[in-house]
């Protein structure tokens, strides 16, 4: 079996607790060995030209970046880390709705409903605006 190199990085994405303790409950509820890491990636689409994902994964895939935030393992691919630098993932519940919030330092326009966002290198002033893709 081949070893599979990662980065260990604690900067790229920040869990907060309360992300933390959701993600290892959802997390419990997963057949054994298929939930052992969280992965965080952007990638194409949204009304803003990226959107976030979050899922779980067996484990890091070869290049990812590593890291642990309140005993969860969090893993990024390559490309997305240089989107991801400095974000917070954070779990709101509220009276009207729950669900996770991402705070990103990169972005510079967001989606309405947060799902989707504009990097700040070759920002577009006239977009950012909110499409039916934002439909949880």
């Amino acid at each position: 079996m081949a070893t599979i190199e990662t980065t260990r990085s604690a900067d790229v994405v920040v869990l907060t607790a309360s992300a933390a303790e959701k993600i290892k409950s959802l997390m419990a509820q997963e057949p054994a060995g298929e939930a052992e890491v969280l992965r965080v990636a952007v990638r194409g689409g949204g009304c803003s030209g990226f959107e976030y994902a979050l899922g779980f994964d067996r484990g890091p895939a070869e290049g990812d970046l590593e890291a642990e935030a309140h005993g969860v393992r969090v893993v990024v691919d390559p490309f997305s880390a240089p989107y991801l630098q400095g974000a917070k993932v954070d779990y709101l519940e509220t009276i009207q709705e729950a669900g996770f919030k991402i705070d990103n330092p990169n972005a510079a326009a967001s989606c309405g409903c947060g799902h989707s966002f504009q990097p700040a290198e070759g920002a577009d002033p006239g977009a950012g605006g909110c499409g039916s893709s934002c439909s949880h």
